[in-house]
Formats: structure tokens, sequence, C-alpha cells
């Protein structure tokens, strides 16, 4: 099967891939399988070593590698340049604080020795999406590499040369042959994948109805699986609350990566008292924002990854508005030979719409009014999903406190956007997934929990 990676700014082919037969990837997985026999005995120094060097030429390549996400899925440059950088922090943190995660625990008990030991599963098989080629990949690797398990990688099929080029840094980096491979197949042969004997468990980020897929998969191989889901985070505009701080975060999270993060913005629930001062200044800093090609630094917005991710982005806010919700802002495509689509705001959205019940993929915010703030935090857990949430309130301990014991996510915020950051734990509950990556918690997820005890 050959896929075209196709530049969503102008709809050129870049290239074109050969996608691997079953049988190639049944003799990589068996490739790295015999590659972690031998990289599971090594040191935490060794692997840290490699780990130190990844990050070196992670920055060495930024710009190469920013200008290669720029043309396969259209993440403005600059975005990029960070995303790189927070890849190589990523190394860097595993490599300092990995061997202390992983430590053996003595604990107390009547035997003359007993202690907890964390070790290796094996070959863990990563799927990844589109939208943060490196870094979503970079967070899974870093830990997983570091517990001495070898990763095998069926990335998104418009980042094919991303994937390729993942591969080739950690080559370079040191890492042995086989420990880290990627696997270019379309998403319906993840399950054969799965049912290998030799893939020991399974990580995802995408979106909730393949997270149910795969979860299903491996659930009926007894395979473990940490899924990081969709999102549709709520921020919270308190009475009391900065507007023109919320306003300008408020933005930024909405309109990072072009709108496309699980963890961006997506509705704002603001406290009627502040609805229209809020408003007013989130449309002035939305039609403020640099639209155009991601290549050139300035671009603030590229395109969407794919057009008929577009379309249906689309779709969700025409429907929208069919039933009732008012846009302020954009919800016009503007050239269908592209894959655009303008920041835009709706408002008087309420349950029942796609704006309220479902992810909204792209530069779209939902202006939700609340009466109060129980009534905001009763619209911030009204959702099917559990990623990530803000509040936004001069009174910190009481933003503190919803943010603590009131809202249903897996990451809360104060006057904050919410972001990933490797020293803290990352994932959602409800259809927003399960299990954690990142911090201590990340690097356990892949290992055996072994007890031993001695008489």
């Amino acid at each position: 099967m050959i896929i075209d990676s196709i530049n969503p700014f102008n709809g050129t082919i870049i290239k074109s891939y050969e996608t691997h037969t079953i049988n190639e990837v049944n003799k990589i997985i068996s490739s790295s399988y015999s590659a972690w026999q031998d990289w599971s005995n090594t040191s935490f120094s060794e692997r840290a070593n490699c780990l130190n060097n990844a990050a070196l030429i992670l920055r060495e390549r930024k710009a190469e590698l920013a200008k290669l996400m720029a043309l396969e899925m259209g993440k403005p440059f600059k975005g990029g340049l960070a995303e790189i950088e927070k890849c190589a922090d990523c190394c860097e943190y595993y490599a300092v604080n990995g061997a202390e995660f992983l430590k053996d625990e003595p604990v107390n008990t009547e035997a003359s020795k007993s202690f907890i030991t964390y070790q290796p599963l094996g070959v863990i098989l990563a799927v990844m999406p589109w939208n943060f080629p490196f870094w979503q990949v970079f967070r899974f690797l870093a830990p997983t590499l570091m517990a001495g398990n070898c990763g095998v990688l069926k990335h998104a099929s418009n980042v094919f040369g991303c994937a390729i080029e993942i591969e080739n840094i950690l080559k370079s980096a040191g890492f042995p042959e086989n420990v880290f491979r990627t696997l270019l197949i379309p998403g319906s042969e993840v399950d054969a994948v799965i049912e290998n004997e030799l893939i020991m468990a399974v990580t995802l980020t995408g979106s909730t109805a393949a997270g149910k897929k795969v979860a299903q998969k491996a659930g009926s191989m007894l395979k473990k699986v940490v899924l990081e889901l969709g999102g549709s985070d709520a921020y919270l505009i308190l009475e009391d609350a900065d507007i023109e701080l919320a306003a300008e975060t408020c933005v930024n999270s909405r309109l990072i990566n072009s709108g496309q993060s699980c963890i961006s913005a997506k509705r704002f629930v603001v406290v009627e008292s502040v609805q229209e001062e809020f408003t007013s200044l989130f449309v002035k800093k939305m039609t403020s924002k640099i639209i155009g090609d991601p290549l050139q630094e300035t671009t603030e917005i590229g395109p969407q990854a794919r057009i008929d991710l577009r379309n249906e982005l689309h779709e969700q806010v025409k429907k929208s508005v069919g039933m009732g919700a008012k846009c302020l802002l954009g919800g016009v495509i503007s050239d269908v030979n592209n894959a655009f689509y303008p920041p835009t705001i709706l408002t008087e959205v309420c349950k029942g719409m796609p704006a309220y019940d479902e992810e909204l993929f792209g530069p779209v915010a939902a202006i939700i009014k609340a009466k109060d703030e129980g009534h905001a935090i009763q619209i911030a857990n009204d959702s099917i999903f559990g990623l990530g949430a803000a509040i936004f309130s001069k009174d910190i301990k009481r933003a503190e406190n919803i943010a603590a014991t009131k809202l249903q996510a897996g990451a809360c915020f104060v006057n904050a956007f919410v972001k990933s950051d490797s020293r803290l734990p990352f994932g959602g509950i409800k259809q927003s997934g399960y299990g954690r990556e990142l911090s201590y918690h990340g690097i356990r997820e892949f290992v055996n929990v072994k007890t031993v005890f001695v008489k």
C-alpha cells in the first residue's frame, strides 16, 4: 500500500510511503524483542547517556524538525521549535530521574528482607496522533526506554516523515539497533500488531473512538493499555477574575497548535456578571492572531492538519448554529482547496449542541453563560470528557479548592492554561482515558511492580 503525505497548506504531495507488510511488521517486532533481551540488562546510566544524546540531537536539528512538522501537518514553525525543545527536556528529565523513580523500595515485614522492584515488561506498542508528532512520542519513549523496555511506533499516516526521523534520532543517539522501531502501517492493521504475542502492552493517544477500539482488542489479549484521549476542557471565569488575564490566557490556550490540542481550552464557562466584558476582550484578542503559511516565523495559526478534519469541524459549527448558537466570529470557509479554518467564536451555546457536548478539534471557542460559581462547576462537569480544566479568580484559596475538589478532570490549573509537564502526571478520567504519562507515575505504567520476599 502507498500512503501519501499531503501538505495541508497547499494540498501538494510531500512524499509517498510504501507501508510495511504484516510479515515485515512481525519481523520488526521480533527484532525488537531480541534487542530487549540485552537492553533490559543495561544500566540506568547507559540508558541515561542515550537519552541525553537524543536531547542534544533534537536541539541541534530543531529548525529542520520544526519545518518537517509544518509541512506534514501544518504546525506553525515557532510552535514546532517549542515542541522539539520540550522533547529534549523530557529526555533529560528521565535521564536524571529515571533511576530514582525505579529504585528498589524496602518494605518492613516479618521476612528477613522484602522489597518492591520495578522490572521492564518487554516490547510496548505506541499508537500516536499527528497533532504533536514529536512530543506525543517522546513523552512515551523517554520513560519507556529508560525503564528498560523497547518500543514500536504506529504513527499517524500523515506524519510518517516525523516517525522515521524519530527512529533516526534514537539511532544517532546511541540506542542499540531495534530498541525503538517505526511501523509504517495504516490504522486498520493495529489489531494485528496487538495480537502479536511479543507485544506486552499498548499506549494510545488519540480520539475516544480509537481508544475504545484499542482497549477492546488489548483487553481481549489481556494486555495493559494506557489511553490519553479526547478532551473538552472547561475554563471557568468567575465574577472576581482578572478579565484581561483570563481573556489573554483563554485565547492562547484555545489557539495552541491552531486549536488542535486535546488539552486546549474549548468551553469557556463565564459567570454572567462578567460575560459581556470577557466576550468583548476575547473577540478582540482572537482577531489579532496572525493566520498564514506555517513556515513563516510570524504565523500564529496555520491550517488544520487535513481537509477532511477541517470539514468535520465546520459541520460541528454549522450544526451548533442551526440549533441556536450565535456565531460572533469566523465560521466561514473561504478556500476549499486548503485546510484553513478561521478562528471562530460561538455564544449562546447549550447542552445538546456539538459545541457543548463534543470535542471541537480546531480554533473554535464555545462561550457558555453560568449564573454563579456553583452553576459554572456544574456545567464544567457536565461532559463525557475529563482531561483538563482551569479556573480564573483573584481569590486563590477559593480557586484552589475548586481545582482540587470540585472539578472532574485529570489536571486543573488556576489562572493559567492547562499544559503537560514532564514533572507532573498527565492523563484524564471518564472518556478522556485512563493511566498516566510523565512524572514518576508515567515511568511506572509499563513495568512489572514485583514483590520480593526473602524468609
